[in-house]
């Protein structure tokens, strides 16, 4: 027997317990991006390019809401995102919720092909597409990151993988490293599927939103007839917009010069004014009872506050 290894019946000691892996820094570039509602204009970008690989869209066609509750989907997905970035203490339990929820998603995609939600590869995918949608949008919706904020980014974006229990061997480590491994994926991987056609159609039938005070909830559902065309343009509109130019072509999506100048217009009103709102109006929920509890010190929030990061205005 190994002098080590405690005898049957032996008191084997306390367990030891891995170290939660740590969220983002307080203070840095996720912390002054995610919860800004800017970043609410960007998400639908990256999910269409998550469900544009194979086995996520079908993993999303065959498991997910989206079609019966969008908007209870949607909140859902954000509270996780916020909780990634803004949780703390939290965000780690999350993270392993999130594996739990995905144990049993698994089937066969369009092509016969078997798939898990949990494989390496497609897991990694689900996260890496946070960090070129995050550099193109703020191009537009922000101040463009420099070269450090660029690596910075990444670096808290890595940080977040290791939350959602991604392995580092399975993520880029380093910028120089993920674009090679983002082009490839552009290449070989994805495609426009009937999940992707789905998200940017602008004429398929979405419930109104069921939440909020029973008088607003009867008028949405009398107005949603006329309102749902000119929202499910303005949704196509950024959903495409945002997304990185070569991701737009390799899914095959139209982008025109008269867009884009539409884009600019957009992004120009957008960084002007948002930045003037209060901190209610301009970060969401988590977002600001994080912040606040920062600039009181609270114990519990993980990470370290980056210099001068809390002052940095995207």
């Amino acid at each position: 027997m190994n002098p080590r290894t405690p005898g049957p019946g032996a008191d084997p000691g306390p367990v030891r317990r891995t170290a939660d892996p740590e969220p983002p820094p307080v203070g840095g570039v996720l912390w002054s991006i995610a919860g800004d509602i800017r970043g609410l204009m960007s998400l639908p970008s990256a999910l269409v390019l998550q469900v544009a690989h194979p086995a996520v869209g079908a993993g999303v066609d065959d498991h997910s809401v989206f079609r019966t509750d969008p908007w209870g989907r949607g909140e859902r997905s954000l509270r996780s995102v916020m909780l990634w970035v803004y949780g703390g203490e939290r965000a780690a339990e999350e993270g392993r919720r999130l594996r739990r929820l995905h144990r049993t998603i698994r089937g066969t995609d369009a092509r016969g092909r078997r798939y898990h939600a949990l494989t390496p590869a497609h897991y990694a995918w689900v996260h890496a597409t946070g960090f070129p949608v995050q550099r193109h949008a703020q191009r537009y919706l922000g101040r463009p990151f420099t070269e450090a904020q660029e690596r910075q980014l990444y670096a808290e974006w890595l940080r977040v993988g290791r939350i959602l229990g991604i392995h580092d061997r399975d993520m880029p480590q380093t910028v120089e490293e993920f674009w090679p491994y983002y082009r490839k994926m552009l290449d070989e991987e994805l495609e426009q599927n009937a999940v992707v056609e789905e998200l940017v159609a602008t004429d398929r039938p979405v419930p109104p939103p069921g939440g909020g005070p029973l008088p607003l909830r009867l008028l949405l559902r009398a107005l949603w007839p006329v309102l749902l065309p000119p929202l499910a343009r303005v949704r196509r509109f950024l959903t495409v917009g945002l997304m990185p130019p070569d991701a737009r072509r390799a899914l095959g999506l139209e982008w025109t010069e008269r867009q884009e100048r539409a884009l600019r217009r957009f992004g120009l009103a957008v960084r002007t004014l948002v930045p003037l709102l209060p901190e209610r109006l301009r970060y969401l929920p988590l977002a600001r009872e994080a912040r606040r509890a920062a600039r009181r010190g609270a114990p519990g929030r993980a990470g370290r506050r980056t210099p001068g990061g809390a002052r940095r205005a995207f």
